[in-house]
């Protein structure tokens, strides 16, 4: 039996989902890639955060999933909206790669005022203007070759990006600095990838499942659980990152008003086998001390 393998088209999608396939055939498996078009991919003129949608990257490949045109799909986790549809179920989280977020062109403190930086995420911009109110920051949507190359092209000082896709694709020589947690939170689940196959027991949820990386899983879970609790979806300003130190998991989160004006974060730690619940208390947390007042804005806007 071949196993059918569903991902985007970018470069950096089929790096993913050729990493799965090798360490799926190293198992025995045998593999084929299949692209498919997702509506994220074929919106590229809009920031993704007026789209609004949830699933935007996702949508298409699971539904090629339920309906057994392919086995398995490989998503980059933060485009992986909370919920999974019915039939369907998370098989793997492998071992994660740099979740934190990188910038390109120059270091952060080098940017003068009214330097234009470029970045498709609501929630880095959000955070780049809390610290630097000056700067000015502008859209940047494409796949991560094309944002290289309008850096390139002089379009833009800088541009921040997720340092993990910067690594995979062997470019990290273009990174001038990794931004810590601490001073960019990062998006939820980034850095990870999600294995996602159909929740029948099959031979793709059995061999997919030998992938899995329980500290990445844990980590991912409690991060995924804070967005569920705000409500959140991939584009809006919240950034969550959780790891696992000295046996305890410890949870960080943001949620931070689009201009950057009003920037909520809290900070807690528990068991690492409760993720879930600890991503629910923080979420209360953060409700409680005014990021529903936030998210409430953005999503009237």
């Amino acid at each position: 039996m071949t196993l059918t393998i569903a991902s985007r088209g970018s470069q950096l999608a089929l790096w993913q989902a050729r990493w799965i396939q090798s360490r799926l055939e190293e198992l025995g498996a045998r593999c084929r890639i299949q692209i498919i078009k997702t509506t994220g991919d074929k919106i590229t003129d809009v920031p993704l955060a007026k789209v609004g949608a949830k699933g935007l990257f996702t949508k298409e490949i699971e539904e090629a999933l339920l309906a057994g045109e392919a086995d398995l799909a490989v998503h980059s986790m933060k485009d992986l909206p909370t919920s999974l549809p019915e039939g369907l179920m998370l098989a793997a989280v492998p071992e994660r790669e740099d979740p934190r977020d990188a910038i390109v062109g120059r270091k952060f403190a080098e940017l003068q005022a009214g330097s234009k930086v470029g970045t498709s995420s609501l929630r880095r911009a959000a955070q780049l203007l809390a610290l630097r109110p000056e700067l000015k920051i502008e859209p940047l949507r494409g796949n991560l070759d094309t944002r290289l190359r309008k850096l390139s092209e002089g379009r833009y000082d800088a541009i921040v990006l997720a340092a993990a896709g910067l690594k995979r694709m062997g470019w990290e020589d273009r990174i001038a600095e990794i931004l810590s947690t601490d001073y960019l939170c990062p998006a939820v689940g980034q850095g990870a990838l999600a294995v996602e196959t159909r929740a029948d027991g099959g031979l793709a949820a059995e061999l997919c499942g030998q992938l899995d990386h329980a500290p990445t899983r844990a980590a991912v879970a409690a991060e995924r659980a804070v967005l569920a609790g705000l409500g959140g979806g991939c584009q809006v300003p919240i950034g969550a990152y959780a790891q696992i130190a000295e046996e305890e998991l410890r949870l960080t989160a943001v949620v931070c008003t689009p201009d950057g004006e009003r920037l909520i974060r809290r900070n807690l730690a528990g068991q690492a086998d409760q993720p879930e619940a600890l991503g629910r208390q923080l979420a209360q947390e953060l409700l409680d001390a005014g990021a529903d007042e936030i998210l409430e804005s953005v999503y009237g806007a």
